[in-house]
Parts: structure tokens; sequence; C-alpha cells
């Protein structure tokens, strides 16, 4: 119960007006003073050190070679121009003119922290910080170092700074080796690779254009790339390897205590335990989930390894033992469920960090897929209830799944996937098995959902599921969300390749044609004419199909291929699946379920 504030000017700690102070106040995060002091350090160490260098050319050194050689480049280059390289070379100067170069970045910031499901604050403050010293160091530079253009025919007009350094190759060098930086740090996929390095050539340019412009000397050039490099490095360091900013230890979580259920808000006293599979985490892996949890105020965690004989479950049920407040899960799909299971209805809350090929859980969740990138987004959100589905069936003992769970073409496509070509590729490798199960036989299964009457389908598959997309981020289900306190069906049953485009170009186009049925809508017993309207869908060539459900029945004609989470579980004839509301706690970013 609230406690009464009483009447009068006097104010105790507890009064109104302080909470309202206290709630408008704003906390800066953890170490954001002591690292921009050091940035501020280091930045001015780097204006001093290409000063003196500045001064050292134009002064000491400018008799010595190579700098004696650098106006014989300037003049042989002017000799090579012709109309197609100054062209190009023009348009490679505008790649660091100084609006383009402010453009793209306020464009690059923005788009880190509106486009991505979880904002990219940290990366956008790396990449703003890093253009913006470079600019400051360069107007030191050009303020302390007199140094005149080289004497040939420069074709833009000269800006009322010293030659030394440029300006253009410093600013591109921030900008675009810094997005260099962020593309091969956060990117997946082999365009990663290429993505980087074509970012990493803009700079170098930038500069050949300059200087074939007649706008710089070599060493001008070499300036800046210098400059713009140690802009990266100092706030790169700072930001991104060391991350010693931190969120508060009271932002989102008093709040995030209070939405998984605690009465009081505040974080209960208990351990942490991370339960990890060693065959996924290297040293390196643990050491950095280490430091993020002890960035976030989490010392000293208790760390339970899993085993091919207890792959989660029994690590799980000793952290409750031992009263954990938080259970940190870095593994894949099995692992994921195999926890998940042992604390559904614990209000335990739990942090997964993607450790595996598929992480279903964690890519329908919208969380980062580097683990400590995972680790940090969680655990700078807040506690949030989700589903479960709980299945059973012949030969398998009953059980609980966070994802999904399916019989047919899915189940034998992840019986057909290989451990190392998994481990080589990582989710392609489903794609290259699937291929090979395309033909798998059409299958008779017969479906009871929530009680109603059962109907009779044929299908390549059935898919019960949780969450809204597969292996390899293919979305098959639009319309399912682990919060809505229902579990969606999937029906596949392409005949011909006219059936596979159409099943194609259905599952593409979502389900935004017609609203979610329920179970009793969609599976109406007969149609007007007596006909089993299974059989009616079945006439149609219907490839695909969907329904929500609470319970359901499904029995197949013969035994099928049958998987949970990703894991091939054996053939069987039967799967019934139930939905568990609410079941499990998980950590999420604001606004992510």
């Amino acid at each position: 119960m609230p406690t009464a504030v009483p009447d009068g000017p006097a104010e105790t700690p507890g009064s109104k007006a302080e909470v309202v102070r206290s709630a408008r106040s704003f906390t800066l995060p953890r170490g954001t003073g002591r690292t921009a002091a050091r940035i501020g350090a280091l930045t001015a160490c780097q204006a001093a050190l290409m000063v003196g260098v500045g001064l050292l050319i134009t002064g000491p050194a400018r008799g010595l070679w190579p700098l004696t050689a650098e106006d014989s480049v300037n003049v042989g280059l002017e000799r090579v121009r012709e109309s197609t390289l100054t062209t190009v070379s023009s348009i490679g100067s505008e790649a660091g003119n100084t609006l383009t170069v402010v453009v793209l970045t306020l464009a690059t910031c923005l788009g880190l922290l509106l486009v991505p499901r979880l904002p990219m604050w940290r990366q956008a403050v790396f990449l703003a910080v890093a253009v913006s010293l470079q600019s400051l160091v360069f107007l030191a530079i050009t303020t302390s170092v007199d140094r005149h253009r080289p004497d040939v025919d420069r074709l833009d007009a000269s800006p009322p700074t010293s030659s030394y350094t440029s300006g253009h190759t410093g600013a591109a060098t921030a900008l675009y080796a810094g997005l260099a930086v962020l593309v091969l740090s956060r990117a997946r996929g082999p365009w990663r690779r290429i993505g980087g390095a074509v970012l990493l050539l803009l700079p170098l340019i930038v500069g050949a254009a300059r200087l074939y412009r007649g706008m710089h000397h070599p060493t001008d050039v070499l300036g800046g790339l210098v400059n713009g490099g140690l802009s990266l490095l100092i706030v790169g360091r700072a930001l991104l390897v060391d991350r010693s900013v931190t969120a508060p230890p009271s932002a989102g979580r008093e709040p995030a205590a209070r939405t998984a259920g605690t009465r009081d808000g505040a974080r209960r006293p208990g351990v942490t335990v991370v339960i990890l599979n060693p065959t996924v985490a290297d040293g390196t892996a643990r050491d950095e989930l280490r430091r993020t949890l002890e960035q976030h105020g989490h010392s000293d965690p208790l760390v339970l390894e899993t085993t091919a004989d207890d792959p989660g479950a029994g690590q799980a049920a000793r952290a409750l033992r031992e009263g954990a407040a938080l259970v940190v899960v870095c593994g894949g799909d099995g692992t994921v469920r195999e926890v998940a299971d042992a604390l559904a209805g614990s209000d335990v809350p739990l942090a997964v960090v993607p450790c595996g090929t598929g992480n279903l859980l964690a890519r329908n969740l919208g969380l980062p897929l580097s683990p400590t990138a995972a680790l940090d987004a969680a655990l700078r959100g807040s506690p949030h209830r989700l589903d479960l589905g709980s299945v059973e069936g012949d030969g398998m003992a009953a059980t609980r799944f966070v994802a999904m769970a399916g019989a047919g073409l899915d189940a034998a496509m992840l019986e057909h996937t290989d451990a190392r070509a998994k481990s080589a590729l990582g989710w392609p490798a489903y794609v290259l098995a699937g291929l090979g199960t395309l033909r798998t036989p059409r299958m008779r299964v017969t479906i009871r959902l929530d009680g109603s009457p059962a109907f009779r389908r044929t299908a390549r598959m059935v898919l019960v599921a949780n969450v809204a997309s597969v292996q390899g981020g293919v979305t098959l289900l639009p319309g399912a969300r682990p919060d809505d306190g229902l579990l969606d069906l999937l029906v596949l049953d392409p005949r011909g390749p006219g059936g596979w485009l159409r099943a194609v170009g259905t599952l593409l186009r979502g389900r935004s044609a017609s609203p979610r049925p329920s179970a009793v809508r969609t599976v109406a017993a007969h149609g007007a004419d007596g006909t089993d309207e299974a059989e009616g869908a079945a006439r149609s060539g219907t490839p695909v199909e969907f329904f929500t459900f609470r319970r359901a029945e499904l029995t197949f004609g013969t035994p099928q291929p049958r998987e949970l989470d990703g894991d091939p579980v054996g053939p069987g004839r039967r799967l019934t699946a139930e939905v568990r509301p609410g079941a499990l706690t998980v950590l999420l970013p604001s606004g992510e379920k």
C-alpha cells in the first residue's frame, strides 16, 4: 500500500516532491565521464603528434628525401590528366567533401538508431564522435601548420586552410573506415568482407583524387589517413573494445522486476548462473560474457557447463536450488529448450545468448546474434512473459518447446543436416539438406484443434509454432507471436511446380489477406453439401493453410520424422501440443517481444 504524504511545507526523504525530482533526473551511463576524459586526453596527444609532424615537414625536414620528391609527383600527375580521369577524380574528391561526410554521417547514425529493432546507440556514437574528433584535430593542425599547396594547376578552388593535412582524406578515413568497422563487426554473410573491403578502399580513392587534382602533397594525404585512423582507433578502443560505458544500474531494472511480477520492484538477491554449452563457447567467448555481466553489476557468476548426458535441464534445476536471480543460457536451440523447460513457471528471468547454428528463439525475439551483444541487450532490457508449448507423442517423453515442433519435410531436413556442415556453413547447411528432402513423401494427417471435430489433410509438412521464423530466418508463420497465449499451425501441401510457386507466394505475402482465424471457424466440420471440409480443401489444391489453437492433436497415417526446436526427436505417428501461456520469463530489450 502506498504511504500517505503529510501536508505541509516539510519534505521527508520519501516525500512526493523528491520522488518527482528523482523521476525527472537524467542519469548518464556509467563510465561516461571517465571514458570522455580518456578520449579527450588521447585526442590532445593525437593533435600534438600531428602538429609536430607537420612542423617537422615544413621546417627541418623539408630539404630531405622523400619530401624533396613530392613536387615531381604532383607535376607528373598533372601531365597525365585526361577527361575521363578528371571526371572520376571529381567524383572521388566529392566523396570526402565536408557536406558529403556530414550528410552521410548523420544519415548513418539515424539509421543505426531507427532501423534496427534494437537501437545501436554505441555504434552510432562511435561513428559520430570519430568523425567529429577528426575534424577538430584537423582544425588544430591547419591552424598551427602553414603549408602552401602544390605549385601546379589545381582543379578545385583552394580553401583557406593549410595543405597539411588533407581534410577530405581525413574525413573520408573516419567515415568510411568507421563504416567498415561496423560492417565487419556487426554484419553477417559472405558479402560482409566485400563490403568492408570496398569501404576501406574509399579513403584511398579520395586521397588519390586529391593528389590528381593538385590539391595536396603526398605527405598531406598520408597525414589525413593517419589523422582519421587515429581518431577511429581512440574512439573505437573506448566504445567498442573496452566498452567502459555501461547502462546505469537502475536503468530499466526496477521497472523490469515489476514487469515480471515482483512486488517491490527491486532485484531479488541471489546468484547469477550461466549455463554454457562448452562445445560452442570457447575461452574467449566466456571471458567476454563474464566481462559483460560484470559491467551490468553481475559479478562472480556461477558457470555450469552442459554435458552430453545432461544438455541443460539439470544445470537449470541446480540454478533454481541455488536461489538464482538470473539465468543466462549460452548455447544452441537444444540447450535453450532444455533450460527453458526447467525454468518454466519459476519467474526467474532468462537471458538468451545465441551460440548455435539456428538460434531460433534469439532470431524471433530480435536479439543480436553476437553473443556479447545479445547479452548486453538483454541485460539492458526488462523481463517479459513468453508462452511455451508442451508436446508429447508416441516414443517421445512429454516436454516443452520454445519455438516450434513439426513433422514431415522440416524434420527430414534436420535429420539430413550434417553436423560438420552446420559447423562450417552455419544455417545455409539446412538449405542444402532441404534440397535433398523435397521429395519427402506426402503424409496423411488427422487434426483435432481445441476439441473441435477432427478433420483430415494430406501434407508435406505440418508445423506447430510459437514463433514466426524457422532456420535461416525464413518466415513461415507471419502471425505467430510468442506472447499471445496461442500456438500456430502450418499445413504445407504443394503439388507440383505450380503448387510450390503458390506456396512460396503465400508465404512471402504473409497472412495479411485474411485475419488470424480461430480454430473453430477454420475447421467447421462439413460443407453445405455434406462433404468433409478437409476433403474439399484437398481437392482445391490449397498449398498452405494456417490455424491457431490452444491444444492440437495430430495423428499421422504412417510414422513421420519429427523435430523439436530444430532438433530431430525420432519418427512417430502422433504429436499432441498445447500452449502454456506466460510460462517463461525472458529478458528482452524494450519493445521486443
